[in-house]
């Protein structure tokens, strides 16, 4: 998959580059990550988007060097990283669950690497207070674990993370263990941190918000394949295929004389089918959805507006003011229409390469810098 492909030498700083990397956990199993091209630019924050199983976390633990790799490579700033151990690739992991050891205080969980690389403890207690204090932990620094609350947790595991001084800071899921509030508060921070600390981040989610609120780009997975790469707003504004403009929401998928095409649901135009020359698709109200500044109306096409099945369900996301000057009762026949330009033709999804003809997973391959690969960032 390719997008926004630029010349080698019009293109910034690349700071990791993944090169037809593939994961197969078997001989005749689907591979869980296939074949994928992908730059991300240097101190960018890019984050990795799809539903599960969709390769997302895969591609991140073979960055990270807790995965090997079946085919492919993988560079860190022009450097070849794809057989070396985790420990020796300038990368650094924060995990879901934060990973910290119950018995040691703040202080000792982000001191715990350099004490393993014998540093004395007067040098590396003052390495570690001092990333404290930079993500407002200091004043907790001899807490434990069990005694701090889900937020504190996240700044002593990035503050552990920060001090092995990596490249590249990979992230897996920080935010799903967090309640909703929390976890609001916490991805400003974490783009904050991303901003001042001036590295690369590149973080696993499943969550359309949180990626769009966070990532520069946006790299859409699904069935180990990329099918979209992209800002927030081209991703969002501009789906490539089917696939991603379900996956992002928001969209109505229906048929048109170009094909199929996606209209947001905010962009939808609805008007009771009793309205003097009304036109459009003939749909019915099945669902309205108040959803304070926005009420949500879900749809279903009537038999005849649509022949693909999978189409028939619809949605039109109203401003309240729209809604309370016209409101709309479940099983009113409506009339749904849209601006063409507000469609957005889509192409094919992604399609699964050639497969590699096995090789022995300690034998790399030769990069190919001949070939174009998406550009993040």
């Amino acid at each position: 998959m390719s997008c926004g492909v630029l010349p080698m030498d019009a293109a910034p700083q690349i700071a990791v580059e993944i090169v037809a990397l593939t994961k197969q956990y078997a001989l005749g199993m689907a591979p869980a990550v296939d074949q994928i091209d992908l730059r991300i630019a240097s101190g960018s924050y890019c984050c990795l988007l799809g539903p599960s199983g969709c390769g997302k976390s895969t591609t991140l633990r073979m960055i990270a060097g807790h995965e090997s790799v079946t085919h492919g490579d993988i560079l860190l700033h022009n450097r070849n990283i794809t057989r070396l151990p985790a420990a020796a690739r300038g990368t650094a992991m924060m995990f879901q669950s934060f990973a910290l050891f119950p018995h040691l205080s703040a202080l000792d969980n982000v001191a715990f690497s350099m004490k393993m690389k014998g540093v004395a403890k007067a040098e590396r207690h003052r390495r570690a207070g001092g990333l404290l204090e930079r993500v407002a932990m200091g004043r907790l620094a001899q807490r434990k674990p069990g005694e701090l609350s889900g937020g504190q947790q996240q700044r002593v595991a990035l503050a552990r993370a920060l001090i092995t001084e990596p490249k590249v800071l990979l992230l897996d899921e920080p935010l799903s263990a967090l309640d909703p509030f929390l976890r609001v508060q916490m991805r400003a921070e974490l783009r904050r941190w991303q901003k001042e600390l001036g590295l690369t981040f590149i973080h696993v989610t499943h969550s359309q918000e949180e990626a769009m609120a966070l990532a520069d780009t946006m790299v859409v997975m699904n069935q180990g394949l990329i099918e979209q790469v992209g800002s927030p707003h081209q991703v969002y504004n501009f789906p490539a295929n089917e696939f991603v403009a379900r996956f992002m929401g928001g969209h109505n998928v229906l048929q048109s004389g170009a094909g199929l095409v996606a209209v947001r649901n905010d962009h939808m135009r609805i008007t009771p089918a009793q309205e003097p020359g009304a036109t459009g698709l003939a749909a019915t109200i099945t669902d309205v959805e108040y959803q304070g500044t926005y009420v949500l109306l879900g749809l279903r096409l009537d038999d005849g507006a649509d022949t693909a099945s999978g189409m028939k369900q619809v949605a039109v996301l109203l401003h309240e003011s729209d809604y309370l000057a016209r409101p709309f009762e479940l099983g009113e026949p409506v009339r749904l229409s849209w601006d063409e330009a507000h469609a957005r033709v889509l192409r094919p999804g992604a399609q699964r390469p050639t497969p590699h003809q096995a090789r022995p997973e300690s034998q790399p391959s030769k990069t190919r810098r001949d070939q174009p690969a998406a550009m993040a960032g």
